[in-house]
């Protein structure tokens, strides 16, 4: 434990900066797995939560939570999946229209 004043308010400032961290690492996953999940669909879904999610690495590393080459590391990896999504749709042929009498 702590024993000067200037100690003590570096724990408590730590654990405030540790727990407002955990919650954003956290909410910054979560954007990246609903990224990964919009993947499985059309492209421009895939292409908006790209852009929700680039925004959303990009303020916290802004922060200071995650270091900014983990940012760019991060977005380049999720904008190499889209491209690879757009890839996938672009070489799908367009479904046929069902047949009426």
């Amino acid at each position: 434990m702590p024993h000067t004043r200037s100690a003590k308010k570096n724990l408590r400032k730590a654990e405030k900066n540790r727990l407002r961290n955990r919650v954003a690492k956290r909410s910054l996953k979560t954007y990246i797995k609903r990224f990964e999940a919009a993947t499985e669909g059309p492209a421009d879904a895939a292409q908006k939560e790209f852009n929700l999610v680039s925004k959303k690495i990009d303020q916290t590393a802004a922060k200071g939570v995650i270091h900014k080459n983990k940012a760019a590391r991060q977005k380049s990896q999720l904008a190499k999946k889209l491209n690879a999504v757009k890839a996938a749709a672009a070489q799908a042929p367009p479904a046929a229209p069902a047949a009426g009498s």
